[in-house]
């Protein structure tokens, strides 16, 4: 278990949500044919597809970037618990969605982890809803598999970036779009937008997005790390295994529009499915067809948890 050498917290700006929904529909219109932003009220996300262990998003919301992967390409056995970090966020029982790794000491290999967890509180036990992708041994397929199948421990490996809040009903930024016709995601589409807009200010947005129809490009990380530094961009993604999956598929992401200098990871989103597909999401392979369903939150603080002292730039993005 790793101990957390420090935590940092900066406050972030967060718009009204009107002013946010507009800000999104003119920039999200430069990279897709067909656009819908509104501010709605959270649909219940325990319900098909999602299947949360909550309702909503809302209550208290924030972001946290936890750990790293430094050079030489980390330390494996690294591990984190979901509980403890609730406790850094100033949060109990606290629902907490993102992208992170596998704990290789309980899983033995590395994947992507897909996490969906409500924290423990005082006479309530942890509730964990996560996945993970691994690359099958046997015939080199993606392989989706419950986390909580494989142990109980609510522990991820390494790194995480996540967003934590109370799971609670409430308005929220919903963006429907159809027909990609930029060159960005959807995540990076929703980053350039707010950078865009506020480029003095650092603004984060946390939730979930289904891509309705479509396919999708993914990768998943190797069962064992490389013994060789991952220096380029062109490094890791000779070392991550592509694959290209098929909607629907039930994204998590956070994303950063300014870093204000704790080393974040701008943009991370992973995705799983009930077909048994899932890992990190990169982007649509089919752009005319592609359709998106999302719900959104803007954080009201970003917590840097167990800072590395040497970071790299390679893939923050």
């Amino acid at each position: 278990m790793a101990d957390i050498s420090n935590t940092e917290k900066v406050q972030l700006h967060v718009p009204d949500l009107e002013e946010l929904r507009g800000v999104l529909q003119a920039g999200l219109e430069d990279n897709f044919a067909e656009v819908q932003v509104s501010v709605v009220e959270c649909p219940d996300l325990t319900k098909e597809p999602f299947q949360f262990p909550v309702k909503g998003l809302c209550g208290k919301p924030r972001i946290t970037d936890v750990g790293g992967v430094m050079y030489p390409v980390g330390e494996i056995q690294k591990e984190y618990n979901i509980n403890t970090i609730s406790k850094e966020l100033e949060l109990s029982g606290a629902f907490i969605l993102g992208s992170s790794t596998t704990a290789s000491r309980i899983v033995g290999m590395n994947g992507e982890l897909i996490l969906l967890v409500l924290t423990e509180a005082e006479g309530r036990p942890a509730v964990n809803g996560s996945y993970f992708s691994s690359i099958n041994p046997a015939d080199g397929q993606c392989l989706l598999e419950k986390y909580r199948n494989k142990f109980s421990d609510c522990n991820f490996g390494l790194q995480g970036n996540l967003y934590a809040c109370e799971g609670k009903s409430g308005k929220v930024i919903e963006v429907r779009v159809k027909r990609r016709t930029g060159g960005h995601s959807l995540v990076t589409a929703l980053r350039k937008t707010l950078e865009g807009r506020y480029p003095d200010k650092s603004l984060a947005l946390g939730g979930t997005f289904i891509i309705q129809k479509g396919k999708a490009k993914i990768h998943i990380m190797p069962r064992e790390f490389p013994a060789y530094p991952l220096n380029s961009v062109h490094d890791i993604e000779g070392w991550m295994q592509p694959y290209e999956v098929s909607a629907p598929l039930v994204c998590l992401s956070v994303l950063v529009s300014r870093d204000p200098g704790l080393d974040l990871r701008v943009e991370h989103t992973h995705c799983f499915s009930h077909h048994g597909e899932g890992g990190h999401y990169d982007t649509d392979t089919t752009p005319d067809s592609v359709e998106y369903l999302g719900y959104f939150l803007p954080a009201e603080f970003v917590f840097r948890i167990d800072r590395p002292r040497n970071m790299h730039t390679v893939g923050r993005d």
